[in-house]
């Protein structure tokens, strides 16, 4: 299955932003502040005063092949991921990703030989447990060394604005992994799409 992404919430915007900056002079949000918002949202961000984009969080699911799940979690200063867990239970629903830009010999092989992995990581579990008397913690947990990097998993993933723009400086260009780029490009997408788009201003001032 393809890579997925849902944006399932968030907090702040444009003028929890602005209103982080101006706390050091007045937070009274009036006509004429707002009329400058923009502007000072891109001189915040093109000087490097970054803290006020902290003001905001936004929160994904995702299901996604291991492999980038490892990119995101490289990610660790504004961002919190929590992804389900191959050492606490057994996953029973076997996910995982195909590239599709591969020949379809090679797509086939990598199904055969994912369906194959995952077909062994089951059998351990249950034959270190029930044969070999393993403690079922060591056996889940051991017996994941069978799943590969294109199988799947959920992981719930909340940013911070900084820390989006962090993610997407590094991970939305054309020399990422094409499967991380597009996780990137779709959470940025979601977020553009945001009814009244609270994160206009923040989204131009650092070119997203």
């Amino acid at each position: 299955m393809r890579n997925e992404i849902e944006l399932i919430g968030y907090y702040g915007g444009d003028e929890s932003h602005a209103l982080s900056a101006w706390t050091s002079t007045s937070r009274d949000l009036t006509d004429n502040k707002r009329k400058r918002m923009g502007n000072l949202l891109k001189m915040l961000a093109e000087n490097g005063h970054h803290t006020p984009f902290e003001k905001s969080a936004i929160h994904f699911l995702v299901t996604t092949d291991i492999a980038s799940h490892i990119h995101i979690i490289k990610h660790r200063i504004g961002v919190n991921v929590n992804g389900e867990s191959a050492r606490y239970k057994e996953i029973k629903e076997d996910k995982f990703y195909i590239p599709d830009d591969w020949p379809i010999n090679w797509q086939d092989s990598l199904k055969a030989y994912t369906n194959l992995g995952l077909k062994m990581y089951h059998n351990c579990v249950k034959s270190l447990i029930e044969d070999h008397g393993i403690d079922r913690k060591r056996a889940k947990e051991s017996a994941r060394f069978f799943r590969s990097y294109n199988t799947q998993i959920t992981a719930d993933v909340m940013f911070n604005w900084r820390s989006f723009m962090h993610f997407q400086g590094l991970r939305n260009k054309s020399d990422a992994q094409v499967e991380i780029r597009e996780i990137a490009s779709t959470m940025l997408d979601q977020v553009k799409s945001i009814e009244g788009n609270p994160f206009e201003h923040s989204i131009a001032a650092f070119g997203a």
